[in-house]
């Protein structure tokens, strides 16, 4: 178990506060003028699913929370609830939308994810940070009064809308990033 700093304190980290697990939903560092720096968070309760606002101030250290992460393999999804397999001992593990969230759009059969385990309980889903995905539908790019970055939305496996650069075409593979769904690069 290590100690996190202020400087520790990210959107995803499972923290240990007043003896409850707890994930970081959201982290925003504040510095206002002649004031020391502030971590302003949203942490949401792994047992209870309850969420609280909590200040870290620079001074503040808490401990990460014990977890272990395991690799299972995506088998479906019926109705919100997602199947997966320890690949060790082919057992079988379901997870609620609530647990997968942004991640499960990203899941296609067969695909690795390690499941995030605190105390015997899954509570959170981690991909790889960057998948390749063939593009299933782009509509020919027009090219308007732009001068940089021109996009233009995009299908990829699995049903998952995006915006990529001008030039992908249908039937290509590529990458993406998980943590915010954003177009990397050709495959």
């Amino acid at each position: 178990m290590s100690i996190l700093t202020l400087s520790d304190i990210r959107k995803g980290k499972i923290i240990t506060l007043d003896g409850e697990p707890f994930l970081i939903a959201s982290a925003e560092f504040l510095r206002k003028q002649q004031r020391r720096p502030v971590v302003r968070s949203i942490l949401r309760n792994i047992k209870t699913g309850q969420t609280r606002e909590h200040s870290f101030q620079q001074s503040d250290k808490v401990p990460e929370a014990d977890v272990e992460k395991k690799p299972y393999q995506f088998l479906y999804s019926d109705g919100g609830v997602y199947t997966f397999m320890d690949q060790a001992t082919y057992e079988q593990v379901e997870l609620s939308a609530d647990v997968t969230g942004d991640a499960a759009q990203y899941l296609l059969e067969g695909q690795e994810a390690a499941i995030v385990l605190f105390e015997g309980q899954p509570i959170g889903l981690e991909l790889p940070i960057k998948i390749d995905r063939k593009v299933i539908d782009a509509p020919p790019g027009v090219r308007g009064d732009t001068s940089s970055n021109v996009t233009k939305d995009i299908t990829v496996e699995g049903g998952v809308k995006m915006k990529a650069p001008m030039f992908i075409e249908e039937g290509e593979t590529i990458r993406i990033d998980t943590r915010d769904g954003s177009y990397v690069e050709r495959a």
